[in-house]
């Protein structure tokens, strides 16, 4: 009995060890790589296009808010000044006024900078079509080279060492017609400090 349950356990031990062996094997056959979206996306002359207008409507909708909070401000000063010869009903229809403008720039606020609001759909509008742009020139290296998984460098997935020769990032970039800049991580131990190419200039 002894030896029949020695037996069971050296073959169950072979067969873990099989499995592992075909296992590792095909693993080690899949083909992985990485790419760096943020850094792709800096060296694309539309999308720096879209973030300077991007910027200048961010602050040109965050002035015509402080400018409605000012006036706010100087109609709540003035009324602070000249409550004392109001009427009860003339107190209550200036702070009703100011009430409502203030209620008015608040909605403004939440229009223009909100979830969803017209920066968010501006930002849709510019930057997602040059996003989807990268994700099918990636998705097309991937199916061109037989990648398992490209992973993204500049995502939520923390990533401790890449080596160079994995980083697709040029080649995306290549595929659509661009070339590639100089990464910033050069020589930061990550891997990803390739040569240093010319900046972002559109074939």
């Amino acid at each position: 009995m002894l030896k029949t349950l020695i037996k069971v356990k050296a073959a169950y031990r072979l067969l873990l060890i099989a499995a592992f062996m075909i296992l590792g094997t095909t693993t080690y056959a899949q083909k992985y790589a990485y790419v760096d979206t943020q850094y792709m996306l800096d060296n694309i002359s539309e999308y720096k296009a879209a973030q300077q207008q991007l910027d200048q409507l961010s602050i040109q909708w965050q002035k015509e808010i402080e400018d409605k909070y000012a006036a706010i401000d100087k109609l709540y000063k003035a009324y602070q000044a000249e409550q004392i010869l109001l009427t009860e009903e003339m107190k209550r229809k200036r702070q009703d006024e100011i009430s409502s403008k203030e209620k008015d720039v608040k909605d403004l606020q939440k229009q223009r900078f909100g979830f969803e609001g017209d920066l968010f759909k501006k930002k849709q509008e510019l930057v997602k079509p040059i996003q989807d742009k990268i994700f099918n020139a990636i998705k097309k290296l991937a199916s061109d080279g037989g990648y398992a998984v490209i992973f993204d460098k500049s995502g939520s997935t923390t990533m401790l060492f890449t080596s160079p020769k994995y980083d697709k990032s040029d080649e995306v970039l290549q595929s659509m017609g661009y070339k590639a800049g100089i990464k910033k991580d050069v020589g930061d131990g990550k891997g990803t400090g390739g040569q240093q190419k010319e900046g972002p200039i559109k074939k």
